[in-house]
């Protein structure tokens, strides 16, 4: 009766409960909705091509708020700039957003690597208390250890 996926969902479903993960829940929660309402072969397919760029306009809107709100200004810019370690966050900000770039390029070329970033992330979160970040910055890692990984084969 359920297919080899829904399976599949409901155990992470279950991981998702256990390791009392909201993101998780709520996204295979959503999943499941889709597949039970018969609109997976037009909504998955969108999700699937678009749902990171989405994800990504999300958090940024997020990080945005406080300049939105006017808690982060001009003047709170500069006098963090003051502090070296505003700007070892800003190295790390710029480090980041370029080794995501690169995951965007993995997932595009080898989109198999998904299953065990999606993977290792349900571990970190369950075993060690991790939070899902998302397969992005993992493929950006994972590219980036590939790469070094062909310089010294």
């Amino acid at each position: 009766m359920f297919s080899q996926s829904s399976l599949f969902l409901f155990i992470l479903l279950a991981i998702g409960f256990i390791a009392k993960n909201q993101s998780l829940l709520i996204a295979v929660g959503a999943l499941l909705l889709i597949k039970l309402l018969g609109l997976e072969a037009k909504l998955l397919p969108a999700i699937g091509s678009k749902g990171i760029n989405w994800g990504v306009t999300i958090i940024t809107i997020a990080v945005l708020v406080p300049i939105a709100t006017g808690e982060i200004g001009f003047k709170q810019l500069i006098d963090a700039l003051k502090s070296s370690y505003a700007w070892i966050a800003l190295g790390a900000g710029i480090a980041v957003a370029l080794i995501a770039k690169n995951g965007l390029t993995l997932l595009a070329e080898d989109p198999h690597i998904t299953t065990a970033l999606v993977f290792g992330t349900i571990l970190a979160v369950t075993l060690f208390n991790g939070v899902a970040v998302g397969p992005l910055i993992g493929a950006g890692i994972a590219y980036l250890a590939m790469q070094i990984v062909k310089i010294f084969s």
